[in-house]
């Protein structure tokens, strides 16, 4: 139904009152997602123009930039759809994963004493942009964001249990790097035990 010009100039308002101040927000994680600023500015595009086209459904008081994200989580699904290659951890993976790490990565309490000393801007940046997908925009949406788990599941359109799964491999990834870049700035860094070839590392205890 075509709205009077009264209406339109209210649908407008609303539109440019609510969901234009998340345009920032809504770029970051586009580019979280895209790892290129081109392909960030076209999702972002086509995030704001389906937005307004469907502007009529959101509910006046909700949480505009939730919608946006999803709006924008969904525009990148669909541009990447052909070449997306995700691994999917479920909850069970969880412990794993953390045997995994713990073997690779060596004491997590001296890794963080190590990293406090470094200025991690520009190296957590960087390091984000390398996550794989899709642990990077769990991480960004949680950590970045700073929203809910509830809000990130229904952003990624997983459930609650998937988002911390990726969370905990996305953090632990994300130190390890951080390690490796401290470790190349030329800080002295923990020792991890060594284990000789083929015998089996003890539990921590």
């Amino acid at each position: 139904m075509a709205l009077t010009p009264a209406e339109q100039r209210e649908y407008d308002s609303s539109f440019e009152g609510e969901a234009l101040p998340w345009l920032d927000d809504v770029y970051r994680f586009a580019l979280s997602l895209t790892r290129n600023e081109a392909d960030a500015d076209d999702i972002v595009q086509e995030t704001y123009l389906r937005a307004y086209r469907s502007w009529h459904t959101f509910e006046r008081g909700s949480d505009a930039r939730r919608w946006l994200f999803t709006i924008c989580r969904n525009a990148f699904l669909r541009t990447r759809e052909r070449a997306r290659h995700q691994v999917e951890l479920e909850d069970g993976d969880v412990e794993a994963v953390a045997s995994q790490v713990a073997e690779n990565t060596g004491s997590a309490s001296g890794d963080d004493r190590l990293l406090t000393r470094l200025d991690l801007g520009p190296a957590l940046s960087q390091a984000l942009g390398r996550l794989a997908e899709p642990f990077r925009s769990a991480v960004t949406l949680v950590d970045v964001e700073d929203q809910s788990y509830d809000a990130a599941a229904e952003i990624l359109g997983v459930p609650i249990g998937t988002v911390r799964s990726r969370l905990f491999r996305g953090r632990r990834l994300l130190q390890q790097m951080l390690t490796e870049y401290a470790r190349d700035a030329g800080l002295p860094t923990p020792i991890t035990p060594a284990v000789a070839p083929g015998a089996t590392p003890q539990p921590h205890r």
